[in-house]
Parts: structure tokens; sequence; C-alpha cells
């Protein structure tokens, strides 16, 4: 399996998010990513490469998932954030301001002159600093992801992207969940793109790829499957009910999965028999897999108990699948045990 990292993610690092009410320091932070490649490198796992964008667009790669005045956004935030008062320099960027739906409806075709209004139009949460390395990051992060939707489109039996800022929260013009492109949904459509006439998506996160799910909810050519916290009671509350299973050409090609805070192993593990029995029944040519691994007892935002073991068996069931498979790096946030779980799932599969 090739392992392609993101040289740039240490630049994308958040000073402080608001959780429930109030400024905490910021869970998703580099050392993240930093503790999956020393376990990596420690089990022995020598196919690590930083992305290359030669003979890749990536920016179309981009643009075929994310509007493209979402993508202008991202690209210029940083400098309009300090635009508005030099002072912001010292500090990230964080929405205040948000257009939600009502009866008469909220206006954003409009204008945008303020950058704060803007911020608020492109995102759905309080909780997802920007700051001056974001762009950087999250661009080489999206390259990672083509990468490896590119290995696999080469021969390759799997690839991983490990990167971050995370992704599948990222929806076609929102960020949010610490998410800002979609990196399992750019992978998607470009093996869509280089031949794989259906494809599958697995998220495996503790919470629900709401990004994701919005990306491919009216198409039938991905299978979006998601198992994760009830969003009646786990963010990001507003998508992930099981009643959602896609509209128009897509519906029926949507499937969420979701489980009760506490939920244990074995119960997690019969929902994903469930979502390996679907996506059989779907028949695709090729799966990605956002694998998340805040499903891990120890997490501190989430609230399953998967021990590190069980990350062993859900590679080896995905494996199972038999299918080219792309992963791409999404949450977990008990920083020291992240690397022991991403690596056991890798092995799992079968990886080295």
């Amino acid at each position: 399996m090739k392992i392609i990292h993101n040289p740039l993610h240490a630049l994308h690092q958040g000073r402080e998010e608001m959780f429930r009410g109030r400024m905490v320091a910021c869970h998703e932070v580099p050392a993240r990513q930093d503790f999956v490649l020393a376990a990596l490198q420690q089990r022995g796992f020598g196919r690590l490469e930083a992305p290359h964008g030669q003979e890749i667009d990536i920016d179309a790669a981009i643009a075929r998932v994310h509007d493209q005045g979402y993508i202008q956004f991202l690209a210029k935030a940083w400098d309009d954030w300090v635009a508005m008062d030099p002072a912001n320099a010292q500090r990230d960027a964080l929405p205040s301001v948000w257009p939600l739906p009502s009866r008469h409806g909220f206006r954003t075709d409009g204008a945008l002159l303020n950058f704060a209004a803007r911020l608020g139009r492109y995102s759905f949460d309080a909780g997802s600093p920007l700051m001056q390395g974001t762009w950087a990051a999250t661009h080489m992060g999206a390259t990672c992801a083509v990468n490896a939707a590119r290995a696999v489109l080469a021969g390759e039996r799997a690839a991983c992207a490990l990167t971050r800022p995370p992704g599948h929260h990222a929806g076609p013009d929102f960020f949010g969940g610490y998410c800002f492109l979609n990196n399992g949904a750019i992978a998607a459509q470009a093996l869509r793109d280089g031949g794989h006439a259906k494809v599958a998506v697995l998220d495996i996160d503790y919470h629900h790829g709401n990004g994701t799910q919005t990306i491919f909810y009216d198409r039938p050519d991905v299978f979006t499957v998601s198992l994760h916290g009830d969003p009646a009671t786990e963010y990001p509350f507003f998508l992930g009910h099981a009643d959602e299973t896609g509209t128009g050409l897509g519906q029926g090609y949507n499937l969420n999965l979701p489980l009760p805070r506490g939920t244990a192993f074995n119960t997690w593990r019969l929902a994903l028999d469930q979502a390996l029995s679907a996506i059989t029944h779907y028949a695709p040519t090729a799966l990605v897999v956002p694998f998340g691994l805040d499903t891990f007892k120890d997490d501190p935002i989430s609230g399953f108990t998967l021990d590190s073991e069980d990350y062993t068996t859900i590679g080896q069931a995905l494996a199972g699948l038999g299918l080219p498979t792309v992963f791409t790096f999404e949450g977990g946030y008990a920083v020291e045990a992240v690397g022991t779980n991403a690596v056991n799932l890798l092995e799992g599969f079968g990886a080295h």
C-alpha cells in the first residue's frame, strides 16, 4: 500500500475552537498525523511518499466536487480576514453569523462585501478555525487524495491519503467539523473520472460524513455509507438519520447506520457487516474509506468504545470486499493512540 502523506499539514494549526459554548484548545492538531507517521515507520511501512502534482490538475479535481465560489473563498480567506482588520493577523478566523433557512429565506445570492458575512455563508459551525496556512495544507491534502486515487487507478490494491485537516464534513460549498476540502469525495470522483463506473464510500468515523452525503446525495454512481453516532445526540446533528436514502437519481444510494453513544465493538461490527453487505449488493469496482479513529474508547469528543485491537479486525473485514481501495485519514482525537489504531487498521487490511 502506498501511504501518501501531507508535508504541509502542520501549516494548519489552530489556536482555539468554540466547543459547546466555550473556547478550548483545538482537538484537531498536527500531532495526529505525526503519531501515525511515527507508527508506520516503527512497524516497517516502507512505502511512504509525499504527493506530487506533476501532470495532475489538482484544481480541476477539486472543482469536480466543490463549487467554484467556495474554492475561491477558501483560497483568499486568510488575506480577506487580515484585510478586514490588520489585528486579525494575530488570531484565527472563526464565523459568528450564519444564514439559516426560514419561512421567508435568508439571502446569500448578493454581494457579501463584509468578510464576516462570507465566512458565515460558507461555514456550518464555529469550531473550525481558519488560519494563514489552512489553504496550503488543505490544497496539499487534496493533492494527496488525488495521488492515492491515481495509484489505485494505476493498479495498486490500495493507497492511503494521510493528511490533515480532515475532509468528510466539507460539502460542495461549506466547511466545518475541522474540514475544508472533502478528500474522500475528491478521491471517489477521481476514481469515477478514471474509469470506475460505480464507487462506494464507506465512512467509519464516529461523526456522520455530512459533507460527503451532500455531495453525492442525488447520484447513483457513488454509493455513500456511514456508520456514526446517532445525530439525535451527536455532532453534526442535522444529517445522518437512517431515513436519508438519497434523492432523485440518487434515491437508494445513501445508507446511514446511526448508533447510540456507548456502542461497543460487537454491536458496531454488526452495523459494519450490514454496510459491507449493502456495498457487495451495489457491486462497485472501487472503494473509498474515510477512516476516523474517534470510535476509540478514549476519544475525548466521541462516544463509542472500540479498543485498539478492534481496528485490526475492521481492516480485515474491509479487505474481504476485495476492492481496490483508497483510505483517507479523518478524525481521531485520542492523539497518542491514533498512530497505533491507524496502523492496526492498515495492517489488518494487509497494507504491507
